[in-house]
């Protein structure tokens, strides 16, 4: 640690936290082995940094993205150097990316609010995305409804569409997740996207049509509403919940890392500062607890999709473990035929594997705890990009990822239709 202390020195023990990221960049290192990514964890560890990972250390060879604040850049830079880690900057300014992403946002609430529609090519505030949901179900109220499941720890509603043609018991079902870490903003916008796509295709696209006539599909497009808010009206980059953590000044918990699933195992944290602060307790987080309880009631999920951002990984169980899951051969084989799927559009790459091989591990996930509650089909989308952009997606992205991605998703869906168990 003296190393850590030693460059600690040079910008002073105390840097009031900033919602401004003016000169912040984005560095990509590359890791070669066990002791990099051990001295790179400490480095981004300390207090004195306040540095971010945006792509954590997953396998050697695979580079690690770390967002460094401007009056912390000279000296991780003169650390990175002593340790001969070679780096690259991605992003030069940040606050320069997010002042052309708030302008399109402005620009386009402007013309929706002077009567434009919906702009599925934009990114939207919570209440927006909301409006939209409720626009849907009262534009199709033959299958179309929006459900409350339950509320977020600040008190704001948590609502799901629900996509049905059948009537009575609970019928086979797949959830779609989306937005759980709320700085990803793609995954929100490519929710919204596919909820407006599946009202769109039903009884046009045959895959669909099939699907909706022995299956219900449940859309989440916003996991994690306080953290989105969060993440446009203070820090653009929070990712975690907005609970109160007893004992700690620091905020929020990983609302993938909160699920019953090996929890507090590896890839957690029990520091509530961290990213990754697994929480006091499994579905500490009423946004998890809420999907957990309505999950359960319901019985009867086949699918459990949840969207992140970034890395193009399309991802099965298991997180905690490289143990091959029971059914790993068939999740490979049905993530490959999607992936290929995705890359037909536009030739967009993504890896395919289990999680804790292709990513780094990961305890008390969504897709693990799904899998381990006998929802077989569990796949992670990590979207679109590489790092070129990262957590900054350009909006005119947005419908290109979201195309892509949904070529994917049918392919999977479908394969769920017909192997019900």
């Amino acid at each position: 640690m003296r190393w850590i202390l030693f460059f600690g020195a040079l910008i002073g023990p105390s840097i009031c936290c900033q919602e401004k990221f003016f000169g912040d960049q984005v560095f990509r290192i590359n890791v070669r082995n066990e002791d990099e990514i051990h001295k790179l964890i400490q480095l981004v560890n300390s207090d004195n940094f306040t540095l971010n990972f945006w792509k954590p250390p997953s396998t050697f060879g695979c580079p690690v993205d770390i967002q460094v604040p401007s009056f912390s850049l000279q000296p991780v830079k003169s650390f990175l150097k002593s340790q001969g880690l070679e780096y690259s900057v991605t992003t030069e300014d940040l606050q320069s990316l997010l002042d052309d992403e708030d302008e399109e946002t402005q620009h386009n609430e402007g013309r929706e609010r002077s009567g434009d529609p919906f702009n599925y090519g934009a990114y939207h505030s919570l209440e927006a995305i909301y409006l939209e949901m409720d626009s849907m179900a009262a534009d199709f109220p033959d299958f179309v409804s929006q459900v409350k499941i339950g509320h977020s720890f600040e008190n704001r509603p948590l609502y799901v569409l629900k996509f049905s043609t059948g009537t009575g018991e609970p019928r086979p079902a797949i959830w779609l997740n989306a937005g759980i870490h709320s700085r990803e903003w793609i995954s929100q916008a490519t929710g919204i996207w596919m909820a407006r796509k599946i009202v769109s295709d039903y009884k046009k696209d045959p895959a669909v049509t099939s699907i909706l006539e022995i299956m219900d599909i449940f859309l989440l497009p916003v996991a994690n509403p306080d953290g989105y808010v969060y993440t446009q009206t203070k820090n653009r980059f929070w990712r975690k919940t907005r609970s109160r953590n007893p004992g700690s000044k620091c905020i929020g918990v990983d609302p993938n890392r909160n699920w019953n699933s090996s929890f507090a195992g590896e890839g957690a944290s029990d520091n509530p500062c961290s990213e990754v602060y697994h929480g006091p307790h499994a579905n500490s987080e009423v946004e998890v607890k809420s999907v957990v309880d309505f999950i359960q009631e319901h019985g009867n999920f086949k699918c459990f999709i949840d969207l992140h951002s970034y890395s193009q990984l399309l991802m099965y169980p298991y997180g905690y473990t490289v143990d091959k899951a029971p059914d790993a051969e068939e999740l490979d084989k049905v993530a490959g035929r999607a992936a290929k799927a995705l890359a037909s559009l536009l030739g967009t790459k993504y890896r395919v594997g289990p999680s804790s091989t292709i990513l780094y591990p990961v305890s008390g996930s969504s897709i693990d705890w799904a899998y381990d509650n006998g929802i077989k089909y569990a796949f992670t989308f990590e979207l679109r990009d590489t790092g070129r952009y990262g957590f900054l997606l350009p909006a005119n992205q947005i419908i290109s990822t979201a195309e892509e991605t949904w070529l994917s998703l049918k392919i999977i869906m479908e394969h769920v239709r017909h192997h019900l168990y």
